[in-house]
């Protein structure tokens, strides 16, 4: 079922309005949609290595015009709008425990999710609550998701046809260990809330 999906991806990732789709996807992921856009970045790079950094680029805009939507959610949508959407992901602990963060690390939280694979979404509504200044909260966003994606946008542009062929190989066991990720991410993110 995966490999079909993988596939299905691959064959997408070539279709003239994917970059659409990608900049949507990185936009609603910043501030309420479950999916990293990387699913979809990867594939669309492994697709056309030319466009990399077009690609690397569209998605970092996006991404940071939704942490934008997510900050405005948190700061002035928080009981209508915000609210339901951590309870939706069940991660009002979570959540709660992210707000202490602040007090401590401030735009440090919010660059470490950016660039990793903490909740993006959950930063970007609390940097609202919390009321960070705008101004560090967007400059962190545009630093960590630049990072992220052009990392990304790097390593298939230099590796490309060599990550492809190892994907291709071991799909199976390169998904299982995904998966396992995964799941041991929902584990801890549980422990700490």
């Amino acid at each position: 079922m995966l490999r079909a999906l993988y596939d299905k991806t691959l064959q997408l990732s070539a279709h003239r309005h994917a970059a659409w789709g990608l900049a949507g996807v990185s936009f609603l992921e910043s501030s309420m949609f479950p999916i990293p856009p990387d699913v979809i970045l990867l594939p669309m790079v492994l697709a056309n290595r030319a466009k990399a950094w077009f690609l690397a680029s569209l998605c970092t805009l996006a991404s940071v015009l939704g942490a934008l939507l997510g900050y405005a959610i948190g700061y002035a949508l928080w009981e209508t709008l915000g609210q339901p959407i951590i309870s939706f992901y069940n991660g009002q602990a979570a959540f709660d425990k992210f707000l202490g963060f602040y007090d401590l690390w401030g735009v440090w939280i919010v660059l470490a999710a950016a660039v990793s694979f903490l909740p993006f979404k959950i930063a970007t509504v609390a940097s609202g609550v919390a009321g960070l200044a705008l101004g560090p909260f967007v400059l962190a966003s545009v630093l960590g998701r630049g990072v992220r994606f052009f990392g990304v946008a790097a390593l298939i542009y230099y590796f490309g046809p060599q990550m492809r062929l190892l994907i291709d190989k071991y799909f199976n066991l390169l998904s299982f260990l995904f998966l396992a990720l995964l799941g041991l991410g929902a584990i801890l993110l549980g422990a700490i809330g």
